[in-house]
């Protein structure tokens, strides 16, 4: 049974949240406090977190950046603030979806389900291209023996232009490969998550140019080094 955390001050609506991913068949825990948040995921079995942005000790960006700092579990961002801005700074800092208040509970339960079959991957052999290797089932990607260090979506937007090198990937079979509800970002937030993954990937290879810009189609995966 997988396990949703429910990071939010608002008792009524965690209540709510609650009652509905019951009803889904998901256990879940409830923290009220984002002080606490960090230390919660670091020691106990979490498969995805409801992350509220305005919370008491320590806001729901801070939280997170650090946990994306040592865990790919993916966040889903609650919140109020439904401004472009808000949402990609959640999303640079490594939040895999975003849902505003009000909403629907029905929608948080869709929402849980489509993130947590994102990372539920087939058990197929990772793919291997010019020194990559994806660990498919850790999530986790490295170049040469060097660790990439990559969200839940940028694992994925790695695994799936690297899957057919040369291929142009266009922004809007991006968005349907990686979200299930496509309504949510915008080709501003695709942009933003290339930016993040080459730059991740330049840290561990500053020599390596591997993902490219089409103009007007989309961006492709090809080492024009080798």
């Amino acid at each position: 049974m997988s396990k949703v955390l429910i990071i939010e001050d608002e008792p009524k609506l965690a209540e709510l949240m609650a009652a509905y991913l019951d009803q889904a068949g998901y256990e879940h825990h409830h923290l009220d406090r984002g002080d606490i948040a960090v230390n919660y995921v670091k020691n106990n079995k979490v498969d995805i977190i409801l992350l509220d942005l305005m919370l008491p000790g320590l806001d729901g960006v801070e939280i997170c950046k650090q946990v994306r700092q040592f865990s790919g579990v993916p966040i889903i961002m609650v919140t109020a603030k439904a401004e472009e801005i808000d949402r990609l700074i959640g999303l640079e800092m490594g939040a895999d979806d975003y849902v505003c208040k009000p909403f629907s509970p029905r929608e948080i339960v869709a929402r849980v389900k489509a993130n947590l079959r994102r990372v539920e991957f087939d058990q197929t052999e990772s793919p291997r291209t010019d020194g990559f290797d994806l660990d498919i089932d850790r999530i986790r990607a490295t170049y040469k023996g060097e660790l990439i260090d990559l969200t839940t979506v940028e694992f994925q937007l790695l695994q799936l232009l690297i899957k057919e090198p040369g291929r142009v990937f266009g922004r809007d079979l991006i968005m349907k490969s990686i979200y299930a509800d496509s309504r949510v970002v915008s080709d501003r937030t695709i942009d933003s998550h290339i930016k993040k993954l080459r730059k991740k990937i330049s840290a561990v290879a500053p020599e390596l140019n591997v993902i490219h810009s089409v103009y007007g189609a989309g961006y492709r995966f090809e080492n024009n080094d080798h």
